[in-house]
């Protein structure tokens, strides 16, 4: 297809839902001339005639007038839902397109779709990018977080878009190019699930308050609006605030007639089932999204606070309230911190086993704006990456090591407090008992071992200090455990 005197906008964008249209018009203030395309075509007028109106933005009303607005390289970006609209966009567009030219997945597609339409694009010569958005609807009209990778060849010929468009903190673009295939995505996903253990963090702070301190919701959001000015602030604590201070029209808190009931729309349980995949123990967001299905469960719940009572030697809180509230905050960050230690690790494994080259610093660059786990510390992070770009763990960072230490008394305080007056705090706990397991040199998987050895010859090594003529270092072995028989080498036992 000739370029033609049409050919003026710099990139083309399918799928005009508020998001769509809200990157468009981004782009649009930072002076690129956008086409703009959906396949309800009456819905490209109504949006040239109202919103777009007087903006560098123009409309096509078929695929090929569309691609025919496009200059070369032709880049197009599709807002569209993730899945088979995707395919099938794509499918519409090859015929239309030349070796060299750019497709950009905008949506919240799964990595594994990403990494097959990487490489099925990448054999037709077309270069796909497979880009992460976060912010919402705000964040894609005035600055989100966006994460692309894929074919790192169309990285020169977006970046510029890209980083105009996206949120800036402290002068530096919150986008980078993040790595090969689907690992733009994939890095979207793992900011998600750290999402879902933020959130859910954040509610179980707020139960503990209500249940154990009896505090109403006013006084609640006084807290969070301290909070929001320390080690804690960030977009979701910020929210949080606003939640807590907003009453219906009869005076009564609005988050207090809202069914307990969460929605989720996959993808932090994508991370966990991810985690699980590739043996990571991202144990606070697997609890995060146990905790929406546990809260999914409603009327089972109702039926069992009639059955089953809380049974202790406490049923009300005892001990200075303003000093627990210190140590609810250090609680929340010390385990915000291993949140995000844990999705690290599981990007750095990601990363070995798909052959991704990650760009840690960036990431945490990325994530310090524009994005819905925006906070404070990721510039701890981001600096944590970049003085140490292969640091094995967040928690060897001195800055982590020293918070994670300092948080750990108020840390252990509340959680004891929670399980003693009978107030779930699935997450906090589960962080700290990561915590714990990580610190510790000998688990007792040993015993653990020995069980599988026992009922199905599983075979075990023996710890090198302990190695012997009879149990060689390195070696599997298999030992009959009720003493008939003598033991078995693993290297002469068919299992």
């Amino acid at each position: 297809m000739g370029r033609g005197v049409d050919a003026v906008a710099d990139l083309g964008l399918i799928g005009l839902a508020v998001m769509g249209q809200n990157l468009i018009l981004n782009m649009a203030d930072h002076g690129f001339t956008i086409c703009a395309f959906n396949r309800t075509v009456s819905k490209v007028d109504r949006f040239l005639a109202n919103e777009a109106k007087g903006k560098p933005i123009i409309g096509a009303h078929s695929t090929e007038e569309f691609v025919s607005k496009l200059k070369k390289p032709r880049r197009v970006m599709l807002l569209v839902q993730a899945g088979k609209a995707v395919d099938d966009w794509i499918e519409t567009l090859l015929p239309l397109l030349e070796g060299g030219d750019i497709i950009i997945d905008g949506g919240n597609s799964h990595f594994p779709d990403s990494n097959r339409r990487s490489q099925y694009l990448a054999g037709k010569s077309i270069r796909f990018v497979g880009s992460g958005v976060s912010g919402g609807e705000e964040g894609a009209r005035y600055g989100p977080s966006l994460m692309p990778g894929g074919n790192e060849e169309a990285w020169p010929y977006i970046k510029d878009i890209f980083q105009s468009i996206s949120a800036k903190s402290e002068g530096e673009a919150c986008c980078e190019w993040v790595g090969d295939e689907g690992a733009g995505h994939y890095v979207k996903m793992v900011h998600n699930g750290i999402e879902y253990g933020d959130m859910q963090l954040i509610c179980e702070a707020y139960d503990i308050m209500k249940r154990a301190l009896d505090m109403p919701n006013k006084e609640i959001a006084d807290v969070f609006t301290k909070w929001n000015k320390g080690v804690l602030d960030s977009f979701l604590i910020e929210i949080t605030r606003d939640i807590m201070n907003y009453n219906d029209e009869d005076g009564s808190p609005l988050v207090e007639k809202i069914l307990d009931k969460a929605g989720q729309k996959g993808t932090g349980k994508w991370t966990a089932v991810n985690a699980l995949d590739l043996g990571m123990p991202v144990t606070l967001i697997a609890e995060s999204v146990l905790a929406r299905c546990l809260s999914g469960i409603k009327a089972e719940r109702v039926t069992a606070s009639t059955k089953l009572e809380y049974v202790g030697r406490k049923s009300e809180f005892e001990g200075d309230k303003e000093s627990f509230l210190d140590d609810l905050e250090q609680a929340l960050y010390a385990s915000k911190i291993v949140s995000y230690a844990q999705g690290f690790m599981l990007m750095q494994e990601a990363a070995k086993e798909y052959g991704w080259k990650l760009n840690k610093p960036s990431i945490a660059l990325m994530w310090r704006g524009g994005c819905i786990i925006r906070s404070v510390f990721l510039k701890d992070i981001t600096a944590a990456y970049r003085n140490t770009p292969d640091l094995e763990n967040l928690l060897f960072d001195d800055f982590f090591n020293k918070a994670i230490h300092k948080a750990q008394p108020g840390w252990r305080n509340v959680i004891s407090k929670a399980f003693l007056l009978g107030i779930p705090m699935p997450a906090f706990a589960t962080a700290l008992s990561w915590f714990d397991g990580y610190r510790t040199k000998d688990l007792p998987a040993n015993l653990l071992q020995a069980q599988r050895d026992y009922f199905g010859a599983h075979t075990f090594k023996i710890k090198p200090e302990c190695a012997s003529e009879k149990y060689p270092d390195g070696q599997d072995i298999h030992v009959n455990w009720t003493g008939r028989g003598g033991n078995i080498s693993a290297s002469t036992y068919q299992a």
